[in-house]
């Protein structure tokens, strides 16, 4: 059985980097473009040609590691990891290998309200191949499309420190945000700029000797990325538990049939044959270039959700769902700060974010630098709502029209009529209107039956076509109903 069984997961992320160009060449690492129209004789490979390394892979590397706790070597070097791939010119890929940029560190996560530390083992520098493309123009013939090789990326190896399909799928979430907060990557894993491959295994619990672990490679999607290590886990213990010994091998998931299928016999180190790169001098980095990139650092998702709970009392659940992603989160802030901070205001602020303008964003597909409406207008919509010249129906309209328009709160609620009645007459009037048309529920809440008071405010609201001011209503009601 399946239970009799713990699974064991590692991981190593391919991260490309932000740079404008590739790591050892001028070239454009802008996503798509004509096939082989972004490539010169050396990211082609050819013979004669010299590398320069791009010292911003350099730098976004260093700011990699100091985020995630690693310690940054002063002395690395790129090798030559050689083996045969149709989108790989040269026949091997620049890496690193035995001396890497960084090495060690972690990445925290809380998963069903545990904390855990998964460990890393390095991160290092690397260019990526190019992308073999099959049955382009429907007669079955394949090319290959050499804009990507070349393009530089950052690999993070984990130890296999993950126990669960929760807890991969949290480490990742929590690595990808940490990486779009440092401006190092986009974290867009549909073009691929951010994928991993997963070596999964099983072992009996209870046992502390891992099984043979299987790769599962190029996943860009949280949601195969499940469904193929839970595939991946059933396959290997049905395995065993038949007699059979898992084979190391590099599989691939297959989303149509929900399963995972050989590849090749997974490769070691030494079937790469790594040796020295001959042009490519030690990255020395020395302990000035270490601590001036540590002063650039900005607060981390993890702290800032920390940071939100702590002084604005926000809960877990909402400081997680702000700090996922930085852009979101710079907006939070700008706008507490245009309104005048406090939690009051934080926590309608976060509601407000989390609720209307997620769904807005999700409609649209817009991020928040492409948002109309901006933090200011946001704070105003908020000091409205906190005045009581709007309330919830109001708010969702004037949100909806600054996301859509941008411009002024208070002009769209003057425009639209949107302001709540506050008038204690006119309410009077409302509700007597009300008593009179009510007399069964005036009985029974008079008799005891307070529910009924939800009821007749939801009335008054009604006739006043959604405009009354609700704590007014609620007051006019209770005094007249001689509570």
């Amino acid at each position: 059985m399946v239970s009799d069984f713990q699974l064991v997961i590692g991981i190593e992320v391919h991260a490309q980097l932000l740079t404008r160009s590739k790591i050892f060449c001028g070239c454009s690492t802008a996503f798509g473009g004509e096939p082989n129209s972004r490539v010169c004789p050396i990211c082609l490979g050819m013979p004669g040609v010299l590398p320069s390394l791009n010292r911003k892979v350099v730098e976004f590397a260093i700011r990699t590691g100091l985020a995630l706790g690693c310690a940054v070597q002063e002395k690395s070097i790129f090798a030559r990891k050689n083996y045969f791939y149709p989108d790989l010119p040269k026949g091997y890929q620049v890496s690193q290998y035995e001396l890497p940029i960084c090495v060690g560190g972690g990445v925290d996560l809380t998963v069903d309200g545990a904390e855990k530390r998964v460990r890393l083992t390095r991160i290092h520098m690397e260019e990526d191949a190019g992308k073999s493309l099959h049955d382009v123009g429907g007669d079955g013939s394949s090319g290959v499309d050499l804009n990507r090789a070349g393009v530089p990326l950052l690999e993070i190896v984990s130890e296999p420190d993950i126990r669960s399909i929760d807890e991969a799928i949290e480490y990742l979430r929590s690595l990808r945000a940490i990486l779009m907060y440092l401006g190092v990557n986009d974290g867009n894993l549909e073009e691929g700029s951010f994928r991993c491959d997963a070596n999964v295994s099983v072992m009996p619990r209870g046992s502390e000797v891992l099984g043979t672990r299987c790769e599962l490679k190029n996943m860009n999607s949280f949601r195969f990325l499940r469904q193929a290590i839970d595939f991946e886990m059933r396959r290997q213990v049905e395995v065993i538990e038949g007699g059979g010994k898992v084979r190391q091998e590099t599989r691939l998931f297959d989303p149509q049939r929900g399963e995972t299928r050989p590849m090749r016999s997974k490769e070691e180190a030494h079937d790469y044959r790594y040796l020295p790169e001959p042009d490519l001098p030690p990255v020395v980095v020395p302990a000035a270039w270490v601590e001036e990139v540590r002063r650039t650092l900005p607060e981390l998702p993890r702290a800032r959700g920390a940071r939100y709970q702590q002084e604005l009392g926000l809960s877990a659940y909402d400081a997680g769902l702000l700090t996922a992603d930085r852009e979101i989160a710079e907006f939070f802030d700008a706008a507490l700060r245009a309104h005048g901070g406090g939690s009051a205001a934080a926590k309608r602020m976060a509601n407000l974010l989390n609720g209307d303008l997620a769904r807005l964003a999700n409609e649209t597909g817009l991020a928040p630098g492409a948002w109309r409406i901006t933090p200011a207008a946001f704070s105003g919509v908020v000091r409205l709502a906190d005045q009581g010249v709007i309330g919830g129906p109001g708010v969702r309209q004037v949100i909806e029209e600054l996301f859509r328009d941008g411009g002024d709160p208070d002009a769209v609620v003057a425009a639209r009529g949107l302001a709540q009645v506050s008038d204690e007459s006119a309410v009077e009037s409302a509700a007597d209107a009300v008593i009179a048309a009510s007399p069964g529920e005036v009985e029974r809440y008079r008799a005891g039956n307070r529910k009924l008071l939800g009821f007749l405010v939801g009335q008054v609201m009604k006739s006043m076509k959604g405009k009354g001011n609700p704590a007014v209503v609620n007051a006019v009601l209770t005094r007249k109903l001689g509570d």
